[in-house]
């Protein structure tokens, strides 16, 4: 079946949206809120960074990532140091307790979803096996490019 593309942006950001929200709904922890969660997990997959980076990586203004920096150390789940070669930066790197948080997140996740998954024919799993770089080239695309 072919869409037209307003269409098919409409049914593929529902269907997105859907499936967020049930991911969402595996949340283990409700000490981090979803923007904390996010900066956790960035770090977990990347590894320390400066929080310009981090601020990039996750596509917010470095002031905002300033505050969930600021508002996880306290926590206790990532840490500031000093930055190997430029004395005026630092480094966030995830903490004992932030790798905790987010091993548990991505557990429960992966749990759901791949029951989810066991539930799907072996050409359904092929065909999503298929749409992931997809996805991947759709979120990595530059949002200025039109």
């Amino acid at each position: 079946m072919t869409l037209p593309d307003r269409a098919l942006s409409g049914e593929l950001s529902l269907a997105i949206v859907r499936l967020a929200r049930r991911l969402r709904g595996r949340r283990v922890s409700k000490v981090v809120s979803l923007t904390q969660l996010s900066a956790l997990s960035t770090l977990h997959h990347e590894g320390p960074m400066s929080p310009g980076a981090l601020a990039l990586a996750e596509r917010v203004q470095p002031p905002s990532m300033t505050r969930v920096i600021a508002s996880l150390s306290d926590l206790g789940m990532v840490r500031r140091e000093p930055h190997p070669t430029d004395g005026r930066q630092a480094i966030v790197t995830l903490a004992e307790r932030g790798n905790e948080v987010i091993t548990a997140e991505l557990d429960a996740r992966e749990e759901w979803l791949s029951a989810r998954l066991a539930e799907l024919t072996p050409h359904e799993r092929g065909q999503l096996v298929a749409i992931v770089p997809i996805i991947d080239k759709l979120i990595n695309g530059d949002d200025d490019a039109r």
